[in-house]
């Protein structure tokens, strides 16, 4: 399996690529960020699929499961 097939690990390898945390792993951006655009809206694509994933996660204080792909 690829990486692009894998969502969580795609959490941590892919940037937030404009604002405030540019250049942040989806997977680190605070809650509130992730609070922000699950109101405001996620943008289409890949980056909305992963916000809202990274939203649901830390929503529901699950981001342990993060770590062992963190040690890969």
């Amino acid at each position: 399996m690829t990486n692009e097939a894998d969502p969580l690990l795609r959490l941590l390898e892919v940037e937030m690529p404009y604002g405030k945390y540019q250049g942040t792993p989806i997977a680190d951006l605070p809650g509130n960020y992730l609070n922000w655009f699950a109101r405001e809206g996620f943008p289409r694509g890949e980056l909305g699929r992963l916000l809202a994933l990274a939203h649901e996660i830390d929503h529901n204080g699950l981001k342990h499961l993060l770590e062992p792909l963190r040690r890969r």
